[in-house]
């Protein structure tokens, strides 16, 4: 029989530590499995300054980031998630890694865990059938940084049972996340959406229509948006942006996923955005 109370985040890069730092301050016992010492270690420094920014704003007290870190327990062996109520998968974004790993699992949790995949590209239908029983797989779909995004999109797969994703959306609920539920389709329903509207807002700016900063400044203030979609594409990440689309594309063969060729030569420049330094944005105010 799995604990309801106890959460094993598997993967401890940028989305993995923001998933674990959520759960622990929402008073879970979270284990965060790592394939090896370094990126654990990654992992838990990013966290750490990520709650120490919170106090240092009085978003978080000390007493809750001292609570919040006790509750963290990290570890290389999978077999330590054993027990586990809730599994979230939050690795890289690969298929055959992602597969691997959820093969792995299934022989490690009871049967009446729930499992999730964090993935933003990839069908859960597909990531479902590597685990011992689907029926108990779906996704959550959390978006960066995860402690301060309020959505998490629960993603039903084929197989998905309506129990399971009833107990997605109450735990995310039970973590302080508003859920909305989603069918596996590509780009879920946030990507879906917001994909070909990055894409069109790429696209003017590379054929000259406006400026880098007029193309912001016009969807700010002409729609109201709290950020314009370059400076969006320079904070998630172009090559994230291109990975994303293509996996759309791919998928559906809609020339609205398909990314434009400025994305490309960008990705391929190494101009990824703020992670980098510079990309569309960032550092050329033009």
């Amino acid at each position: 029989m799995s604990d309801q109370t106890t959460v094993a985040v598997l993967g401890y890069g940028t989305m993995g530590a923001g998933i674990a730092q959520v759960c622990a301050q929402a008073g879970l016992e979270t284990v965060v499995v790592e394939a090896a010492a370094e990126p654990l270690a990654a992992g838990q420094q990013r966290l750490e300054a990520f709650l120490a920014e919170g106090v240092r704003r009085g978003k978080v007290s000390e007493a809750e980031r001292e609570a919040t870190l006790g509750r963290i327990r990290r570890t290389t062996d999978l077999g330590d998630c054993a027990g586990a109520g809730v599994a979230i998968e939050a690795v890289v974004e690969d298929l055959a890694v992602k597969r691997a790993l959820l093969g792995r699992l299934g022989d490690v949790l009871s049967a009446d865990a729930l499992v999730a995949t964090n993935t933003s590209a990839l069908s859960v239908t597909e990531l479902a059938r590597a685990y011992a029983r689907p029926e108990r797989v779906g996704g959550l779909h959390f978006f960066n940084p995860a402690p301060l995004m309020q959505l998490v999109e629960v993603v039903v797969a084929v197989d998905t049972s309506e129990e399971t994703a009833a107990a997605l959306s109450a735990f995310a609920e039970r973590i302080g996340k508003q859920p909305v539920t989603t069918k596996d389709r590509p780009g879920f329903l946030v990507n879906r959406l917001l994909m070909p509207y990055l894409n069109q807002a790429l696209q003017a700016y590379d054929d000259g229509i406006a400026s880098a900063r007029d193309v912001d400044l016009a969807v700010e203030l002409g729609l109201g948006y709290p950020m314009g979609p370059l400076t969006l594409l320079d904070l998630i990440g172009l090559d994230n942006h291109e990975h994303a689309t293509l996996a759309a594309y791919e998928q559906t063969k809609d020339p609205d996923f398909a990314p434009p060729p400025l994305l490309s030569r960008m990705v391929a420049a190494g101009r990824l955005g703020r992670k980098t330094g510079r990309g569309l944005r960032v550092g050329v105010e033009s």
